[in-house]
């Protein structure tokens, strides 16, 4: 028993690493993603169109919060953007992939305005879905010493100068505002819609047959 307790906390940590990995992926993908279906959608662009903007922003947010931690310890700009891509890609690549096919199969979710219940909805199930699919993808990265394993050596630690010059966003400080942003656009599509419903002339159905106006 005693002789396999080493091999049990191994796998512990790699699961821990996997998951933190993930998060840290998927919070900089949500950033992108978000943004991006709020251009999409506020601007009334094609389904393609948003999508394309969604993925460059994911990555562009996915890489720049992997980036920081590897400034504030003093490696330079080009290093740490090497080391990012080669460790971060194919997570956010995976993520992307899941997360706006979830997103395009909900229906009317890429077609719902900002306030809308079906948007923030589809955003929550798209990323609950994305990180499932991402994370024994960032185990198996790990296991081979691949993907967020790169950069590990480099958390948690930090030149003197860069302290000072470079924020520092911890992980899960950003899911929870990530968290409550999404949660907060539900809470206001709920009440838009609620007003909507009550300021009907047909009541609650907007029409005497049943038929919500449009």
């Amino acid at each position: 028993m005693t002789e396999t307790h080493p091999e049990h906390h191994a796998i512990g940590s790699v699961n821990s690493m996997a998951v933190s990995a993930t998060l840290h992926c998927l919070t900089g993908c949500a950033i992108g993603e978000i943004i991006g279906l709020i251009i999409g959608t506020a601007a009334g662009l094609a389904n393609g169109v948003t999508i394309v903007i969604s993925v460059v922003l994911a990555f562009f947010f996915g890489f720049s919060l992997s980036s920081l931690p590897l400034l504030k310890a003093g490696l330079g700009l080009g290093a740490a953007l090497r080391l990012v891509i080669a460790a971060d890609t194919v997570s956010i690549a995976t993520m992307e992939l899941v997360d706006n096919l979830v997103m395009a199969l909900i229906p009317g979710a890429m077609n719902a305005g900002l306030v809308n219940v079906v948007f923030w909805l589809g955003m929550m199930i798209s990323l609950t879905v994305a990180f499932f699919a991402a994370y024994p993808v960032n185990r198996h990265l790990l296991q081979r010493g691949r993907g967020h394993a790169l950069t590990h050596g480099y958390h948690g630690t930090s030149s003197t100068g860069a302290r000072r010059l470079i924020p520092s966003f911890p992980t899960g400080a950003l899911v929870a505002t990530l968290v409550a942003f999404m949660l907060g656009g539900l809470v206001v599509s709920i009440a838009a819609e609620l007003d909507d419903d009550a300021a009907s002339p047909s009541g609650p159905s907007g029409a005497a047959d049943g038929r919500r106006v449009v």
